[in-house]
């Protein structure tokens, strides 16, 4: 039993009334409790999986049920991430809803939004969407909504699915991977542009160009440096310049994702500053390892695009801290083992991809401690910020009138990372070993204590909530 299990009340009394009398369904109580005005003591009440009421500690709230947070322990915002690669129905070996709900709960996030690929069928119609919500309905832990695809030839089909409520839409600007996702020129994401612009949705970018990769240098062997060749900031930097300009002449809405090139924070910048409607994201990936460090076949490191060094990383950290990059999102993207080519180690075939859905919160953390940045500044990252860019308006900050999505977390806690531990459907990490801060202790979505055994996620659309 936890020390939270310990704390939690379990007897009427004059604080606490139980059963008849009591005003909510749950009153959670601490003094370290992170709302929008910072890490104070209070009382949440929920009721009905809403937050009704935040007070000072001490008001006694009535609830059927009371918990009180340890002295260790702070109750967090859900973190919402917004890129996670489930891959059911069609590729479920790689991951499915349950598996990758129950890794998102026990790392502290109570929402994901999945990405159109690499399921089969890909999320580029309807009929496709419908099929992948039947196959996450019965399966989902924590709140599950999706994004949809935008590939070539189906122009027609973005208004439907937007309709149909996806969040807005997947592009690739070279080849996804997977043949069943076709990338588009510069143009047609152009003209996608202009259809999703005209009911205010948004477009998401895997900007990396594909004429750039072409030219680079071919990426086979075992040695880690000839694949971050293969894969340079510049095919980045021009990729990203094309959406800039694009979403600047269309009007769209435009969301950079995995940002891994610190050379193109400073186009960024100067496009958010002329008025440019762009969002960026980055992942812990990208701000927790190295190029330098990765081992010669160490292929669980492989993602694109590519860890990259040092000194890139710390213009990322900084890129993060001055507001140019939005968000932290994991970019989940696993598969499963012998696509991974662990007896090889061959990264030019080798599946690029991190999974890391259970793991972000602490790996983010125990970099944030190092560097000196507050846990509210990290929530913001990972909450707050990813909930406010796909427009979950109820969800992301311990607020009046949102969603209970809380996690009880352990900040000065730490583990060892152990693949076999984890609930991701592969035990494959390049965190393998690692000794991360702070633990998730419990989870709760929508008022509800996650407990791995019953899936009482919901699914959600653009515009409910």
């Amino acid at each position: 039993m936890s020390n939270t299990e310990l704390a939690e009340d379990t007897t009427p009394s004059d604080d606490s009334a139980h059963g008849a009398g009591a005003d909510f369904d749950l009153v959670i109580r601490g003094e370290h409790i992170v709302t929008t005005a910072g890490t104070v003591a209070r009382e949440v009440g929920i009721r009905a999986g809403k937050i009704v009421a935040i007070e000072p500690l001490g008001n006694n709230l009535r609830g059927e049920k009371t918990i009180d947070l340890t002295d260790e322990e702070v109750l967090i915002p859900g973190l919402v991430d917004t890129h996670v690669h489930v891959n059911e129905p069609g590729r479920t070996e790689w991951e499915g809803f349950e598996s990758a709900t129950k890794a998102a709960a026990a790392g502290g996030v109570t929402t994901i939004v999945d990405m159109p690929l690499n399921s089969i069928p890909p999320t580029v119609n309807v009929e496709s969407l419908e099929l992948k919500q039947a196959a996450a309905r019965p399966k989902a832990f924590v709140d599950v909504g999706f994004w949809g695809g935008a590939i070539p030839g189906n122009k027609t089909d973005l208004r439907k699915l937007h309709d149909a409520g996806v969040f807005g839409f997947k592009c690739f600007l070279l080849h996804s991977g997977v043949e069943e996702f076709p990338y588009l020129e510069p143009d047609e994401m152009e003209e996608d542009m202009g259809e999703i612009a005209s009911f205010d949705s948004m477009m998401l970018v895997h900007a990396e160009d594909s004429r750039a990769i072409d030219r680079a240098p071919n990426a086979e062997g075992d040695h880690y440096d000839r694949f971050l060749a293969s894969r340079p900031r510049g095919a980045e930097n021009v990729a990203v310049a094309e959406v800039i300009e694009r979403a600047r002449w269309t009007g769209a809405r435009a969301h950079i994702l995995h940002l891994s090139s610190s050379d193109a924070l400073a186009m960024i910048s100067s496009a958010k500053r002329d008025g440019v409607k762009l969002t960026v994201e980055t992942c812990p990936h990208y701000l927790t390892l190295l190029a330098e460090e990765i081992p010669d076949g160490a292929t669980a490191f492989k993602c694109c695009p590519p860890i990259r060094e040092a000194s890139n990383r710390e213009l990322l950290w900084k890129g993060l801290e001055d507001g140019v990059i939005d968000c932290i999102v994991s970019d989940h993207s696993p598969s499963t083992l012998d696509l991974k080519d662990i007896e090889n180690g061959d990264f030019g075939v080798a599946w690029g991809g991190v999974a890391s859905l259970q793991l972000g919160l602490a790996l983010i953390w125990t970099e944030a401690q190092r560097r000196g940045i507050k846990l509210e500044t990290v929530l913001k990252w990972m909450s707050t910020r990813p909930a406010e860019i796909a427009g979950l308006h109820h969800k992301g900050a311990i607020a009046l009138g949102n969603d209970a999505d809380f996690a009880f977390f352990a900040p000065g806690d730490s583990f060892v990372v152990d693949v076999n531990k984890l609930h991701h459907k592969n035990p494959i990490s390049p965190y393998q070993g690692k000794v991360l801060a702070g633990k998730v202790r419990r989870t709760f979505v929508r008022g509800t204590e996650v407990d791995f055994k019953t899936p009482k996620g919901q699914l959600i659309r653009r515009g409910e909530i």
